[in-house]
């Protein structure tokens, strides 16, 4: 990557950063993540997310190194409904399993090496009875054992720690009030973990590359494309849908589901646009909605490049401070603003001007402009008024898609003709909605 291309993309990521941070973050990590060779990258990717200023809890599996430790013991573990069931004796092999792969994890972000991605990181990982768990039960005639389920989970302990700047490393396993040790799926935990913390993002990150249909990879689902997916998925991924449909029927607004045998691959799904795996959310939609203060710097960004070539007049931050409320935007379901438009009411009754429509330049030819004025009509329509006017230099064709008519300068509200500007020589077009 050459100079610029590498400025042009960390600018483009600048967006992502300054949404997600002081964000809560759950991950998810699958156990087989562990074992394969980019596990260090892995990591060494969510430190940079808590160096970024992101709050962590990291969840991790054990299931390939139980399966490994429970081998070696000569012990049998079956399985039901694709829930483990644990004797007393396999839970000593799941004690071990998973405190070694939990210091593996230490260890890996411990690391300060010169040269390394966690040179001068400082990261502190901190656990503890967070979770208190219940027995399985019995259940289709089967007794689970030693295999539990989630009570409650130390939402205020957790915060505590997240406060005070450490990363949160929780491991599949929960202990009764009586002492016991239940054996826990980690994406249930990890589900319930985002429920508890209102988090901003449940990341189950894994082999699979996210959720597939058939053999294609799903970009994006809302709840009601979920459903339909879960029957005729195989069982593993039925259980990352039902991990995701969970948390989000709860308050999580986004799951993400990423595959970690492609280098970067979560870095690359939180901080660029088409990111690399499947994204599950409430809302799947965009969303049109009035501008606050807080959108006048994503609203410069859009119309910068507009106004340099002279398509939109120039408009200073303080000017576009004071007349927010005359502006709506559309925002991606990722936080991203995609479009703008303004309308001004004029001094004479039943009219108004539309001014300011600006897409995102990735997001042309998806008919977000179009919408974004069906917003405007209607807002125009609440305020009583009846016609609309706008004045361009090089759209006039889209205008005329959207049943303007050419006008005259006599035709503008005579506020609005002593303020035309001749040097511009805006063409005129009006429409009665």
């Amino acid at each position: 990557m050459n100079r610029h291309s590498y400025v042009e993309f960390f600018r483009q990521t600048s967006p992502y950063i300054h949404a997600h941070r002081g964000k809560t973050f759950v991950i998810a990590l699958e156990g087989d993540a562990v074992s394969l060779g980019n596990f260090h990258s892995t990591l060494h990717d969510i430190a940079l997310l808590q160096s970024l200023g992101i709050r962590v809890v990291l969840v991790h599996g054990a299931r390939p190194q139980i399966d490994q430790r429970l081998a070696l013991s000569g012990i049998t573990s079956d399985f039901h409904d694709g829930i483990r069931i644990t004797s007393a004796e396999g839970m000593l092999c799941v004690k071990e399993a998973v405190g070694s792969t939990r210091l593996q994890i230490e260890s890996e972000l411990s690391m300060g090496l010169p040269n390394s991605p966690m040179h001068g990181a400082k990261i502190r990982v901190l656990g503890g009875n967070f979770i208190t768990a219940k027995p399985v039960g019995v259940r289709d005639g089967v007794d689970f054992q030693r295999t539990g389920e989630i009570r409650r989970i130390d939402a205020t302990a957790i915060e505590n720690q997240l406060i005070d700047g450490a990363m949160v490393l929780l491991s599949p396993l929960g202990f009764s009030p009586t002492g016991e040790t239940f054996n826990l799926s980690y994406q249930e935990v990890a589900a319930q973990t985002a429920i508890a913390l209102n988090a901003e993002k449940l990341i189950l990150v894994g082999r699979a590359e996210g959720i597939l249909d058939g053999a294609d990879l799903v970009r994006s689902l809302s709840l009601s494309e979920l459903e339909d997916l879960m029957t005729s998925s195989p069982l593993p991924q039925q259980q990352l849908l039902n991990s995701a449909k969970q948390a989000c029927c709860h308050g999580v607004d986004r799951v993400h589901v990423v595959g970690c045998e492609i280098d970067g691959g979560l870095l690359t799904e939180l901080f660029t646009r088409d990111g690399s795996g499947t994204l599950l959310m409430r809302n799947h939609k965009e969303v049109i909605r009035p501008a606050t203060i807080d959108d006048v710097g994503g609203i410069l960004n859009l119309i910068g490049p507009l106004e340099e070539k002279e398509i939109l007049v120039k408009r200073s931050r303080e000017l576009l401070e004071t007349e927010i409320s005359r502006f709506m935007v559309v925002v991606h379901p990722e936080g991203l603003l995609l479009g703008c438009a303004a309308l001004y009411p004029t001094s004479e009754q039943g009219s108004g001007e539309l001014a300011c429509v600006a897409t995102h330049p990735e997001f042309h030819g998806q008919g977000i402009a179009s919408r974004l004025f069906d917003a405007i009509v209607t807002n125009a329509q609440q305020q009583g008024l009846d016609k609309l006017f706008v004045l361009t230099t090089q759209t006039a064709h889209w205008f005329i898609e959207k049943g303007f008519t050419e006008a005259n300068l006599s035709d503008l509200p005579s506020q609005k003709q002593s303020l035309y500007n001749y040097q511009r020589k805006s063409r005129i077009f009006s429409r009665t909605i």
